[in-house]
């Protein structure tokens, strides 16, 4: 692609913000025309396929780790951003550079542009980004791309892929519901949408219901499905900050990514893994436990500082703060917990307050910089239903210097949580604390 075609930063951020205006809609039309034009390089790529509500970022970090381990030169899809807008396409743990995102954007941007000419309509955003980490990871001669749905399964974008090598359900629960349905077994018959004939199952175990309709899907496309096992395991604890386990196969795993809900990502990863080794790929025990443990996700139970202790988590709906909860009575009881909260409004938020709550000592809500978030003194208000220190506290950043000089005060922790969205200003807030302070 000549120089001159290329979009400039300004260009780029225009073209970005132009076709946001667009909203998202649910179906594959415009993401397969749009990929028929880029020659469907995704037809040329080995993709596992992940889906779920709870836990998908988790266990495509498990996967990248075990990958690389293996020597395999590995792509990586995932959606939202936490931090920044570049770790959503990764090759061999790298983020995209800002010059070869400008390429395949406008790349993309000349295909949206040929099929607009032929009277189709633009593609939304998320189709975009998708069809530009298809041509990224095309143009990286990635062995294996690891794919991350976006929202829900069947009608999401990333499901133009017609033949993935294996493909993942993990945690279900109820989210998105008004766009995927009302009950766990609507939701789940959405996700199971990215099961396709040729393609074993790796799953987290679900409730009864759900896990029937994922077998009847499995039986209809003729593929094998293999679910978490617990049985496996024995001897799970928090120590020196990892999560440990005994696997009946790879022995003591000690994983660096905290937090209870981890195991059941973990297994999930060792089944995916199978599911590779079965279809020809080679990854030997050895670089399945070396890259479980060398694993990290940003944003999920992950520990921003150490004194005082301050951990950031992404949970942000019913599933989500069991999980969190059942990680703070495993591994946190001897500290005195203050939060700092930010919600999206479309979240089920109530819920979450009642189950966490009762374990602070202290809490902060902020505004999340974010169109769907919800208002941090309107969170107050909810909050307060559930205890009776909540303080709303507009600056993100204020929130964080007051929730760190607290837990200093009790000898506590701090613990942020909410969307997703908010987590990096979290981050920022911490840095710019710490070169204020040295």
């Amino acid at each position: 692609m000549d120089n001159h075609n290329i979009l400039s930063e300004n260009e780029l951020r225009t073209y970005i913000e132009t076709i946001k205006k667009a909203g998202s809609i649910l179906g594959l039309d415009s993401i397969t025309a749009l990929m028929h034009e880029l020659s469907d390089v995704q037809d040329q790529l080995s993709v596992i396929h992940v889906a779920g509500t709870n836990g998908k970022g988790s266990v495509c970090a498990m996967l990248e780790s075990v990958l690389l381990e293996a020597g395999y030169r590995v792509g990586k899809y995932t959606s939202p951003a936490v931090f920044e807008e570049a770790e959503r396409y990764r090759v061999n743990g790298q983020n995209i550079s800002g010059k070869d995102y400008a390429k395949v954007i406008s790349l993309v941007k000349e295909a949206c542009d040929r099929m607009v000419a032929k009277g189709m309509s633009q593609p939304t955003l998320f189709e975009v980004e998708t069809a530009a980490s298809f041509l990224y990871f095309y143009q990286q001669k990635c062995e294996l791309v690891i794919l991350e749905t976006g929202m829900g399964g069947a009608t999401d974008a990333t499901n133009v892929i017609k033949k993935p090598v294996a493909s993942v359900l993990t945690s279900i629960s109820r989210d998105h519901m008004g766009f995927l349905g009302d009950t766990l077994v609507e939701i789940a018959a959405v996700k199971a949408g990215i099961i396709k004939e040729g393609a074993a199952v790796a799953a987290i175990t679900p409730i009864e219901e759900v896990r029937e309709l994922i077998n009847g899907v499995c039986r209809e496309k003729k593929v094998p499905v293999f679910y978490t096992g617990d049985e496996q395991v024995k001897n799970l604890r928090m120590e020196h900050a990892r999560l440990c386990f005994s696997h009946e196969k790879l022995g003591e795993i000690r994983l660096k990514m905290l937090g209870k809900y981890q195991l059941q990502n973990a297994l999930c990863a060792i089944e995916t893994i199978r599911i590779l080794n079965q279809r020809g790929f080679s990854i030997t025990s050895e670089q399945l436990k070396d890259g479980l443990e060398q694993a990290q996700w940003e944003g999920r139970f992950s520990i921003l500082s150490e004194q005082p202790l301050l951990v950031i988590d992404g949970a942000h709906n019913e599933d989500a703060a069991k999980k969190l909860r059942e990680t703070l009575e495993m591994g946190f009881t001897k500290y005195e917990i203050i939060y700092i909260i930010g919600v999206l409004a479309d979240k089920e938020h109530e819920k979450m307050l009642k189950m966490m709550l009762p374990l602070a000592a202290k809490v902060f809500t902020v505004t999340p910089h974010n169109s769907r978030a919800m208002d941090g003194a309107e969170l107050a208000k909810e909050a307060a239903k559930y205890h009776r220190d909540v303080t709303y506290v507009p600056d993100i950043g204020a929130a964080v210097r007051m929730a760190m000089e607290a837990a200093e005060e009790k000898q506590g922790m701090v613990l942020s949580f909410g969307s997703l969205s908010y987590l990096g200003e979290v981050k920022n807030a911490l840095k710019e604390i710490e070169a204020h302070d040295r």
